[in-house]
Parts: C-alpha cells; structure tokens; sequence
C-alpha cells in the first residue's frame, strides 16, 4: 500500500465577502489569493500548508470574521457530497471488487457514488472524461488506475480536482493519493510455493496491464508490474531460470493460446497465471492436450475469484482484498474532498491460498 500527496493547487483570484452575506470559505481563499482546498486544509490543520500560506489564510480568516460549520464543510467547498468512480471495466473481478467497495462505503457514509466509464485512450475520450468529473456536480473522484485508460484520465485531471488513485504497485508517483495492494510480494510467495514443491523454475503468463504485447507471444518484462515483478523477484533469489514471459488479454482465448503454447513445452512443470481468468484457460489448454493439473502441470491464479475453490481441480490461487481497496480509497477520497487528514489505509494484505491444483512435479 502506498499514499503519496496530491500537487498544489492553483490560486484563486482575490476578493472579499457578497455583499451583507456570512463569509464563505471561497470568500476567504479570494481574499488570502489561494484556492478553498487550501483554506479547508489550513482549517483542518493539514501539515501540507506552507507557513506563510497558512499566515495569510487565517489573517483572511480573522478580517473577514469567518466561522467555520463543521457540518456544511463539504457542501462549502462547492463540490457535491459524492463520489465518482472512474473505471475502464465493470466486469472484470478487480474492478468490480473495488467498485463494490466503494459502494459500501459511500452507502454506509449516506452519499451518492456515480461510475464514469472510460472507453479508450484516445484524448477525445479521455477529455470528455475529464470534463465530466471536474464538473462539481462529480464530489470526490476515484480513479481505478488498473490499465493505461485509467492512468491518463488521472495525469489528465486537473490540479484543483479532489482525487485519488486505486493504482497498480508498481504506478510512479503522479502527485495524486495513490492506494495499491501489495502484489509483488504476493506474487513472490506464490512463485516460492511453487518452487519450494521441487518444481525446477515456474512460468508466467502476464495480465495485459502488465504484459502488453499480443495474445500469447512472449514479451520484454523490462519495466514489470507488482505480479510480474513478484515473480521474477522469487526466481531471481532462488537462482533459477527465469523464463520467457507470455502475455494474453482479458479474454479466455487469448489465455487458452497462451496455455496451448505453455503445454507444447515438455520442460513446463509449473505456472502462474497474472489472474483467474487466465488460469481458466490454461487450465483447459493444458487438458485439452492430455496434460495433467496437477500431475504433470502445476497451476496457481490471482484474485481467487468465485468459483475458483469449486473447479476440478480447485485452484490454488492469490486471495487479493479489492473490496478494501475499494473503501479505502472512499475515505481517501472523502478526506481530499473536505481538506480532512488522509487516514491510514485498512487493508488485507493478500494471501496465497493453497488448493488441488498445486504439487510437486512428475519423476523423470
């Protein structure tokens, strides 16, 4: 899990009180020349403030005879009390985990979520996105930043946007809180389960985020996301051959053909597959090749999806708290649109689950 702050904001034009009407929190940002996150921020006591911005806050503050309402704080900020969830899949087990848990929280919290769909990459569509939330009907924005559409709707927001990041691990610092689950070293245990059984090396078949070359081709892993990086990382330490990856996309196709590849090898004994999904069709790739799971070939997912402890054989597989990320990036989310402390994320961290599809490999 990681948490990194947001840049700051721009300045606001200065001004003072409309006419006989209380000060608002916008009266007092024009007033001391910076924007209303930073005056909600100076009033929360927020060690993100620079000495003298928080000087010229509280003089503006003490001029105009501000006094703030705990209870309207968010409405005063001028955004919505609401969340928006940005996402590039519905469908997917780890979004839609995370959008569950953003929808538990936002309803235990009495506030609306919304979901913006992003559809591509290109800036058109990335624009309209952006549009949509920076609008303040959005509240709070929570980017699911899984896959490159996700991360260039987040580099694309604007400054003044209270947002934060559910992001890969392995995601560079953008200025944004960002949320991730620890999966390098989830990855790491499962590829040492593997070895420890007596297994000679373990291959990979990558997610698209993190392979990203055509269905079932090896790849070049220079820059390797959190699973990926796991991986690598337990075969490094244990001095074993690191073998090509093989990526695939989201469709069981493209993981069946990544399986009928992995199946043709007479030297595969052992498999991590970047999700469940994946693993699903590998698992039948293998058994339409007359291959034995887990006989003759090992097999360990990712997610633990539904289903996975009930296939034949049930899957050992990487159990990953998305529903947490989801709430934790909902508080996250929630404190950035009231200028409030960021809370310490509650997460679980992930857990290799042991299941019938794993064990040591077949005697020469």
């Amino acid at each position: 899990m990681t948490a990194t702050p947001r840049r700051a904001p721009r300045p606001a034009a200065r001004g003072g009180a409309r006419g006989g009407a209380a000060p608002s929190i916008r009266d007092v940002a024009a007033a001391a020349g910076v924007s209303y996150q930073t005056v909600s921020r100076v009033l929360n006591e927020s060690p993100r403030v620079r000495p003298e911005t928080r000087t010229a806050v509280l003089e503006a503050i003490e001029r105009l005879g501000f006094r703030p309402s705990r209870a309207a704080r968010a409405l005063s900020l001028g955004r919505a009390r609401g969340i928006t969830a940005v996402t590039s899949n519905t469908v997917l087990y780890g979004y839609a985990a995370t959008l569950q848990g953003l929808e538990e929280a936002a309803r235990a919290e009495g506030m609306a979520m919304g979901i913006r769909v992003v559809e591509s990459a290109e800036p058109a569509e990335v624009k309209q996105t952006v549009d949509y939330v920076s609008d303040a009907s959005a509240g709070g924005v929570v980017v699911i930043a899984f896959d490159p559409l996700g991360v260039a709707v987040l580099e694309a927001l604007p400054e003044h946007v209270p947002a934060v990041a559910a992001a890969e691990p392995a995601a560079p610092d953008r200025g944004r809180v960002a949320i991730a689950l620890d999966e390098r070293r989830a990855a790491a245990d499962a590829t040492r389960h593997l070895l420890e059984l007596g297994h000679r090396t373990v291959h990979h078949v990558a997610i698209p985020s993190e392979g990203g070359a055509p269905s079932g081709r090896p790849v070049d892993d220079g820059a390797p996301g959190g699973r990926l990086a796991g991986w690598r990382d337990a075969l490094r330490a244990a001095g074993a051959e690191i073998p090509g990856v093989l990526a695939c996309g989201w469709d069981l196709r493209s993981a069946y053909a990544a399986g009928q590849r992995l199946a043709a090898d007479p030297a595969v004994t052992a498999i991590l597959c970047g999700n469940d999904d994946i693993a699903q069709g590998v698992r039948r790739a293998l058994y339409d090749a007359g291959k034995d799971v887990p006989g003759q070939v090992s097999i360990v997912g990712f997610d633990d999806i539904p289903g996975s402890a009930y296939w034949t054989p049930a899957l050992t597989t990487v159990r990953m708290d998305f529903a947490g990320l989801g709430r934790a990036c909902f508080h996250a989310a929630v404190a950035e649109l009231t200028g409030g402390e960021q809370p310490a994320p509650a997460l679980t961290p992930p857990a290799l689950v042991l299941r019938e599809s794993t064990a040591p490999p077949p005697r020469p």
